[in-house]
């Protein structure tokens, strides 16, 4: 794992904000963003599930499927995704696929990560692609974000989406 850097941390503030965009339709507060070779926002996603229904509507994918749209194909070389939370199994594949080659997260994901915290998928030495891993960049933020999502979840009564 390399050094954080201060793109890093200004990168997770964009990814911070669409988290919070979540919050409006009870979704799962991730956020995510894909920034090019060159520092530009290629794409921007976060947590769209309750929003669409859709299954797939994961914050790093949503980003991703814009990132690869802006470029105009699949492979994502020289990208780097940042995402408040730890990627998932299904996110991990995705990130594998797209080859994007650095991936910059917030929050540890004890239960679901797939980049250390349950699954190590991002630097899966039996893969044709690995990634360079970033994490804990504004752990704190990003925990603290979740945190509270689920707290008022649990003390409002409302059901708990599982992430």
């Amino acid at each position: 794992m390399e050094s954080i850097t201060t793109e890093h941390e200004a990168w997770m503030g964009l990814a911070l904000a669409e988290a919070r965009g979540a919050l409006a339709t009870s979704d799962v507060p991730i956020g995510a963003v894909v920034v090019g070779p060159d520092g530009r926002i290629l794409g921007t996603g976060r947590n769209e599930r309750e929003a669409t229904g859709d299954p797939t509507a994961h914050a790093e994918v949503v980003a991703i499927r814009q990132a690869a749209a802006a470029v105009g194909e699949w492979r994502l070389a020289g990208c780097t995704l940042v995402v408040t939370l730890e990627p998932c199994a299904m996110c991990a594949g995705a990130i594998v696929l797209a080859r994007v080659p650095r991936v910059v997260f917030g929050a540890w994901d004890e239960k679901a990560g797939a980049s250390g915290s349950v699954f190590e998928i991002l630097r899966e030495p039996r893969l044709n692609h690995w990634v360079e891993v970033f994490p804990g960049v504004r752990e704190a933020e990003c925990g603290a974000l979740l945190r509270e999502f689920f707290g008022a979840r649990r003390a409002s009564g409302g059901s708990l989406p599982a992430e």
